[in-house]
């Protein structure tokens, strides 16, 4: 039995750059490339993939604290973009604007903020990451 944190399974057939995404637990998602790329443009790109991923941990983590704290936050929209200011000459560039909805004082929106940079995906993003890959069958 495994014991990551996550894990699935990306797979691909016939001629185009589509990929069947399952998680193992009844959720399964796509990605492509668009059309200019040779794709189909029938889902998100991996980019676009990887920011949902930091997007949604934003907001979810910042809804799991603001409740636990009963504060009045009522929505989060976290806006993301990927190297906005085009290639840098090394490493990558996200930036993110989180729009905080609710009536928040100073400090419980600069807490958020806190927050927000401790999620577990931005983490995972700031921080070492080592990737193992092998052959399989």
């Amino acid at each position: 039995m495994s014991t990551a944190r996550a894990r699935l399974t990306a797979r691909t057939a016939g001629p185009d750059y589509r990929v069947d995404l399952d998680d193992g637990a009844g959720h399964t998602w796509h990605a492509d490339e668009p059309t200019a790329l040779g794709g189909g443009d029938t889902a998100p790109t991996p980019d676009h993939l990887l920011l949902s991923a930091l997007g949604a941990c934003t907001a979810i983590t910042l809804r799991m604290y603001a409740a636990r704290k009963q504060w009045p936050l009522e929505s989060v929209e976290v806006e993301l973009d990927l190297d906005p200011d085009g290639k840098p000459a090394a490493g990558a560039d996200i930036t993110r604007t989180i729009h905080l909805r609710g009536p928040l004082d100073a400090e419980q929106r600069e807490r958020l903020l806190q927050i927000a940079n401790a999620c577990p995906i931005h983490r995972l993003l700031t921080g070492e990451v080592r990737v193992a890959s092998t052959l399989g069958d």
